[in-house]
């Protein structure tokens, strides 16, 4: 498992959170979607490497923007 954090910028409540999260679960891999809109981080588990661009077009297709990854991007040892 591959965990990745992004920033998001634009969230602003539920809803957005909500948008985002439908988005980014229809990307091939994801398994799981966790959005702290406070902090404008999306965190996304996923069963392979994601493509960085079909996040960011995911993420723009909810009607938000992605900024590239952070430093909180890693592999799950505990598969």
């Amino acid at each position: 498992m591959s965990t990745s954090t992004y920033v998001v910028s634009g969230m602003a409540c539920g809803h957005c959170a909500d948008a985002v999260t439908e988005e980014l679960e229809r990307v091939p891999g994801v398994t799981a979607v966790r959005v702290d809109v406070e902090a404008d981080r999306v965190t996304v588990t996923s069963d392979r490497e994601l493509d960085l661009a079909r996040v960011r077009a995911a993420v723009e297709e909810a009607g938000y923007e992605l900024t590239d990854p952070g430093p909180e991007q890693g592999v799950d040892e505990a598969v």
